[in-house]
């Protein structure tokens, strides 16, 4: 299934509100970028996604990026060095096991919400909002 057929506006509206929520606590950056296929390494193109969209440009280095792609039936989810140094190092695949328990089910959007709402919980506790925090980053979610 591509992307853009399983992330209708009905979806995005119920993932952004998750991300919206999260960061309502926190001064963390939660960032969604969907595309149908990934040519590489997920990891290193999640890395390269992450710098492309100056998610390690926050101030406190706390932006979590959740990337999937579709077709290739590939995820990972990326926590800039201000949050990684807070966390178990085991954090993000706990996150990522939770998922993926949506995710066999077709459940996605279910899913990210689910992870989003983990990773929000972790920076509130880490990043807690101040007065005055703004938002450093787009809360748009790309689908490609």
């Amino acid at each position: 299934m591509k992307a853009s057929e399983y992330f209708t506006d009905e979806r995005l509206a119920e993932i952004d509100a998750a991300i919206k929520q999260a960061e309502k606590t926190t001064s963390g950056e939660i960032r969604l970028y969907v595309e149908d296929k990934c040519k590489e390494d997920v990891l290193d193109h999640a890395a390269f996604l992450f710098g492309e969209l100056n998610m390690h440009k926050t101030e406190l280095r706390n932006g979590v990026l959740f990337y999937l792609a579709m077709q290739d039936h590939k995820f990972a989810i990326l926590g800039d060095a201000g949050i990684n140094a807070k966390v178990d190092k085991d954090f993000w695949d706990h996150i990522k096991e939770e998922m993926v328990s949506y995710f066999k089910n077709g459940e996605f959007a279910k899913g990210l919400e689910t992870g989003i709402s983990m990773a929000g919980k972790a920076l509130a506790e880490h990043f807690p909002y101040l007065k005055g925090d703004t938002n450093e980053l787009p809360d748009d979610i790309i689908v490609k």
